[in-house]
This record gives structure tokens, C-alpha cells and sequence, in this order.
């Protein structure tokens, strides 16, 4: 009894083309997601009923510390002192320097921006 040596490859190869084709589609699935989340569909309705203190540690912990002393960006300690509330405002919208816009929604920059102009 004689078995065909490529029955093994064949195999191999039909399996390897069927999750090509699983993984395609479920690439295209999660790239819709990806595109959903840089649209700000999903983060901005997160923000959107939270606390400045809120937003504050699910966005900006990262770089300006537990303590607001600063870090990968500047100190937040007497930012208030510094700028304005408007000014402030600005910056948590539309980024500065190396910081990324978006990460506070425009209707939660003045609460926010109050927030930070309070920090001593």
C-alpha cells in the first residue's frame, strides 16, 4: 500500500489559504473599528459624561504624572498661573508641542480647562 507522498502538502497548503482568507476578513472587521475610534466615535463617548479627574487619568497620567509634576510633557502645577483658561482650553482640543489633539472633546475643554487652571 502506497500512499501518495504529497497528500501532506496539500493539506498544509489548503488549510494555509482558508485562514489567509479568515484573517483577511477579519482584518478588514477590525480596521473598521480602528477607523470608528480615530473618528472619535468611540473615545468621545467615553469623555463625554466624565469628570475632568476622569479624563485626566485615562488620558494625561501617562505623560504629565500621578502628582501633575510632569514627565514625558510638562508640569501641571500652577499651569493656571501660566496660561489662561481659554488658552488651556485650546491646547487640551487641538495638541501642542508633542502632545496629540483629541484628547479631550471640545464640549469637556472649558470643565477641564477650569479644572487644570486650579492645580497648585
Amino acid at each position: 500500500m502506497n500512499r501518495n507522498p504529497l497528500i501532506p502538502f496539500a493539506l498544509i497548503a489548503v488549510l494555509g489559504i482558508a485562514l489567509m482568507f479568515f484573517l483577511s476578513v477579519k482584518g478588514l472587521g477590525d480596521a473598521e473599528e480602528m477607523a470608528n475610534k480615530a473618528e472619535g466615535g468611540e473615545e468621545q463617548a467615553d469623555t463625554a459624561s466624565a469628570n475632568p479627574e476622569e479624563i485626566y487619568q485615562k488620558s494625561c497620567i501617562g505623560c504629565h504624572g500621578g502628582d501633575y509634576q510632569g514627565g514625558a510633557g510638562p508640569a501641571l502645577k500652577g499651569v493656571g498661573d501660566r496660561l489662561s483658561q481659554e488658552e488651556i482650553a485650546d491646547i487640551v482640543v487641538n495638541g501642542k508641542g508633542n502632545m496629540p489633539p483629541g484628547l479631550v472633546a471640545q464640549d469637556q475643554a472649558p470643565a477641564m480647562a477650569e479644572w487644570l487652571a486650579g492645580i497648585k
